[in-house]
């Protein structure tokens, strides 16, 4: 049975015999945006009920800070998701948090009802391609064609659709303030685009037998969308530009590559990408509060967008390829459900097969999505939000667990007549297949009560005194303050100050505005710093040739911190987090330094620095752990709460217990233990220090 593709909204009218045939049985665009519908609403709704309340951690604290005050994001700046979160922020509902929360709940819905299109549309245009010869077994009338055709397009529509939605990474993205759900709608808006480009000139090919331009519209349509998604994260975007390069090939030919089609299509490209990235020099000519990279010059502004600062991260060793090979694989393996049970892979390699009998240029198209982001993905070593960059891999799995889905009803249907059997493996097919990844998921994405960022943040300036400066080198304390301070204006007086930032000229700008006598009371040495650390923004490369500027403002560096400590703690009390104790080739003077000037003092989350050696009581510190270690929230082991923030916990809880045991305060050491084991019970600091106080404690 042929069917033809309903025209785009920008094409010319259908021809008498595609007309014809539409109405023998292919399904509208409108039944197809119902499904679509259908599913946005079951993801709009499953992920507004699991939204994170509040700050979380990582980037989501820096990033409602810059969407809020329209201010300048870390590379590549993200201009286009600055600019839509800025609207959310608007929006007078709950705290500015929820506001964009929710907005990545609905890109990351947008994003699940489309890839329920792509799969339609890839289904659709399949059913264009002239047929193998089929065995006798496979026969139907016409009949059972028109009843079950509308299933073999639907079912696995829906069924992808749902699979997407409930996938760890981008269920995991929606319900916080993160950039990497609009990255998703906007790479399946192109996809989306170019294959309906691509059903268009299929269908009007079996008619003319000659180049058709007509449909061009959806071409210019995509390529506006890809240069306005590369406004957003570049990288992953422009990894699926081979991808696509198959589509156009094996539609139009290598002829479409010497044509003006392909120039206009760049040019529409670049001319949207050019204004989203008109934002940077716009907005950092205003001064926003996170000015990260103050980029107003061309060449700031291309050291910003190609994140230079990054470029550490990328090794293409063997060994680290490898090692992050078998992350991915782990990764993939948990993706879409438990990884005991592989059911949704097991679906995409079958669909893959099928795509591979049935429409070459659909399984080149998937194959090439996941080609081109591994090649890049594995040579990128970052802990935090990895998983993000394997996005586009799992969009091509889930298109392809769509085509398992149509052969699973197909090889079902092929061995009965009964249109009842053939809908309800549809409906078990999907159901199974989402219900897999929805159960598998659900514990590590409920974030309905994840206040784990707040908490740590609060808990933190619970024991700060008025006016103390904290010094950190934790992304996961300066994020989060960040939005605290910021955003909901809590604790303002404490000077928190990012050690790693002080490496970021554009960072003292923010100092000058957020605490400017602290800045005023060192301004010698900071000054003197941050001339040399501004040469060396210019030019990293001299710096890494020549021995006595490394050293030169490694010294500036030291003498500014140290400045910086000593001015301020004869002002208020001087803190800092446990990270800054663990020593790496940037900051050793430091964490050298420090110990060896001040006594530490354990007071809650952090160490007080104390000019004399005496014992220095401090209270019971009463913290907040809400979802941390009480089940509410699983966590992987590779999570930035277990490696990070967890770790802080039961670390300075540990150090607290072995500062009042080595003070013979035997009962309290006692019970910072015990809170510490509380956390984690296999702690073995802990356990080890509870043993000895207990012993000391009862001997007589």
């Amino acid at each position: 049975m042929n069917l033809s593709a309903k025209p785009g909204p920008f094409a010319r009218p259908a021809s008498k015999s595609n007309r014809q045939v539409e109405a023998a049985g292919i399904p509208s665009f409108k039944t197809e945006l119902l499904c679509a519908g259908a599913v946005f609403l079951a993801a709009l709704l499953l992920y507004s009920w699991t939204l994170a309340p509040t700050v979380t951690p990582t980037d989501s604290g820096e990033l409602i800070v810059v969407a809020q005050g329209l201010g300048i994001a870390h590379p590549p700046g993200v201009p286009l998701w600055v600019i839509l979160a800025h609207l959310a922020s608007l929006v007078p509902l709950g705290n500015v948090a929820v506001r964009i929360n929710f907005s990545s709940a609905l890109f990351a819905a947008l994003a699940s009802a489309m890839l329920t299109l792509v799969v339609a549309e890839l289904i659709i245009t399949a059913s264009y391609l002239p047929k193998t010869k089929e065995r006798g077994a496979r026969k139907k009338t016409r009949a059972a064609d028109s009843v079950v055709d509308p299933v073999l397009i639907f079912a696995p529509a829906v069924g992808a659709g749902l699979l997407m939605a409930f996938s760890r990474t981008l269920w995991s993205y929606a319900t916080i303030t993160e950039v990497y759900t609009l990255n998703t709608l906007l790479i399946l808006i192109v996809f989306f685009l170019m294959l309906r480009w691509r059903r268009c000139i299929i269908a009007d090919r079996r008619e003319k037998g000659e180049t058709v331009t007509i449909h061009d519209s959806w071409l210019y349509g995509a390529a506006a969308a890809f240069g306005l998604a590369l406004g957003v994260h570049h990288v992953t975007v422009g990894l699926t530009l081979p991808a696509v390069a198959v589509v156009v090939y094996r539609t139009e030919g290598l002829r479409f590559f010497t044509s003006r089609r392909l120039v206009y299509a760049a040019l529409i490209s670049i001319a949207a990408m050019v204004a989203v990235y008109a934002y940077l020099p716009f907005a950092a000519s205003r001064s926003p509060l996170i000015n990260w990279g103050n980029p107003r010059s061309l060449q700031e502004i291309w050291w910003h967008i190609t994140g230079r600062q990054y470029r550490v991260f990328l090794s293409f060793t063997p060994t680290m390829m490898g090692v992050q090979f078998v992350e991915f694989f782990r990764m993939l393996l948990r993706e879409f459900g438990p990884a005991w049970l592989p059911l949704p892979l097991v679906l995409a390699f079958a669909g893959l097969a099928t795509a591979y009998r049935q429409d070459r240029t659909t399984f080149w198209f998937l194959l090439f999505i996941v080609i081109a982001n591994l090649a890049y993905d594995l040579s990128y070593e970052i802990a935090e939000d990895k998983d993000a960059y394997y996005l586009p891999v799992f969009i091509s799995v889930a298109l392809a667990a769509g085509f398992g889905i149509r052969w699973l009803i197909q090889l079902t249907a092929a061995k009965s007549m009964s249109f009842g059997t053939s809908y309800g493996v549809a409906a078990i097919a999907v159901l199974l297949t989402c219900a897999t990844a929805l159960a598998g998921n659900w514990p590590f994405n409920n974030r309905r009560h994840y206040f784990i960022a707040h908490d740590y943040a609060e808990n933190l300036f619970s024991t700060i005194e008025p006016n103390g400066l904290l010094l950190t080198q934790d992304w996961q304390v300066a994020a989060p303050m960040f939005y605290e301070q910021e955003v909901e204006q809590g604790r303002t007086d404490v000077k928190v100050v990012d050690i790693n930032l002080l490496r970021r000229s554009w960072y003292f700008d923010y100092l000058k505005r957020a605490h400017p006598d602290l800045v005023e009371r060192s301004r010698d040495k900071i000054d003197a710093y941050v001339e040399d650390l501004k040469e060396w923004e210019r030019d990293p490369g001299a710096f890494a040739r020549s021995q006595p500027l490394t050293q030169k403002i490694s010294v500036a560096f030291l003498e500014m911190v140290r400045s910086i400590v000593t001015n301020e703690i004869s002002f208020a009390p001087v803190y800092i987090t446990n990270d800054l104790l663990v020593s790496n080739q940037m900051n050793g003077y430091l964490t050298q330094w420090i110990p060896q000037t001040y006594q530490l003092i354990p007071e809650g989350l952090v160490f007080y620095l104390a000019s004399d050696q005496s014992f220095h009581d401090s209270p019971e510190p009463h913290l907040q752990t809400r979802g941390l270690a009480d089940g509410t929230v699983r966590f992987e082991k590779d999570d930035v709460v277990n490696l990070k923030i967890l770790s802080a916990y039961t670390s300075m809880l540990v150090n607290r217990g072995r500062y009042l045991a080595l003070f013979n305060q035997h009962e309290r050491a006692i019970n910072a233990y015990k809170e510490a084991l509380a956390l984690d019970p296999n702690l073995a600091a802990a356990r080890e220090g509870l043993a000895q106080s207990e012993a000391k404690l009862h001997k007589p």
